[in-house]
């Protein structure tokens, strides 16, 4: 794996790559400027095509499904949430350069949230609470089954090699016997009390944008939607919300403890798997794992 790529059977894309593509198969498009975009992204990379479009191209084959995921049910979820998603305006084919399909999707204005620099997090909590909350009543039927969205058990395995591999990166300074432990406890806990709901299921600062005033305006990324835990959409608590917003997210959710405690842990889990994966080739990602694993053990 070359430096700074970030995994390891990762395809490479480019400029000239991403013009060839439009040119070939919307040739209404082609002309446009093309201009990477900086993300913090970890599945695909983002290309601004004119002013009003952005092109998505999966950097591995385990994200070329999402590719059709989102075709299917982004149209289907637009009119049931409170705010903006992404709208699929072509999907591309493979071609002799590039092995997945890729989309073209209209633009959507709006910053990426930062933890410790929100401009209203209390209101912005409550805009993230709404989303989940009408994530939640969607009825579809034939929902898939969302990424991470199974038992907590699930994730026990890479969970306990990412602790095993930050014991060996003091560097990192984690308390690797503190979330040893609160992943142990997290087990102990009961599971979900009922049937599986709709999620969002990556609630990562990178897949929200908001506004001037820092309002929830759009959410991004639905790759990994489907039904499972509803505990999966809480993890701005602890990625993303002070203590205050915190707080004001889990009140207006009316979240109960079993589940607050589940949603903690797969905030932990994701973050400690990312950590040592990411450290030197997304610092987006390592800053947030970072500061994921120091608020929760922080703040239980």
């Amino acid at each position: 794996m070359s430096a700074g790529q970030m995994h390891p059977d990762q395809h490479p894309i480019g400029d000239d790559l991403v013009r060839r593509l439009v040119a070939g198969q919307f040739p209404r498009w082609s002309g446009r400027t093309v201009r990477r975009l900086a993300s913090g992204g970890t599945v695909n990379a983002m290309y601004r095509l004119g002013d009003d479009l952005v092109v998505r191209l999966p950097l591995v084959r385990g994200g070329a499904a999402d590719v059709a995921l989102e075709q299917e049910w982004l149209p289907r979820l637009a009119p049931l949430l409170p705010v903006a998603v992404p709208e699929v305006l072509a999907v591309g084919k493979p071609a002799e350069e590039y092995p997945w399909a890729w989309s073209v999707l209209r633009w959507l204005d709006g910053r990426t949230p930062e933890a410790g620099a929100l401009t209203d997090p209390v209101a912005l909590a409550r805009d993230l609470a709404a989303f989940v909350a009408a994530m939640r009543s969607v009825s579809l039927p034939g929902a898939p089954a969302a990424y991470r969205g199974g038992p907590l058990s699930a994730l026990d395995a890479p969970t306990r090699t990412a602790i095993a591999a930050l014991r060996h990166l003091p560097q990192e300074n984690v308390d690797c016997d503190a979330v040893a432990a609160i992943w142990d406890d997290a087990l102990g806990a009961p599971g979900p009390d009922g049937p599986p709901v709709w999620l969002h299921a990556d609630l990562m600062p990178g897949n929200l944008l908001v506004d001037g005033a820092g309002r929830l305006t759009a959410v991004i990324d639905f790759g990994c939607t489907g039904a499972g835990d509803p505990a999966c959409d809480l993890i701005p608590a602890w990625n993303l919300l002070p203590a205050p917003a915190r707080h004001a997210f889990r009140d207006t959710l009316a979240v109960d403890t079993p589940t607050w405690h589940r949603a903690r842990a797969r905030a932990l889990s994701q973050a400690l798997i990312a950590l040592p994966y990411y450290r030197t080739t997304n610092p987006t990602m390592a800053h947030n794992a970072r500061h994921v694993i120091r608020t929760v053990t922080q703040h239980p």
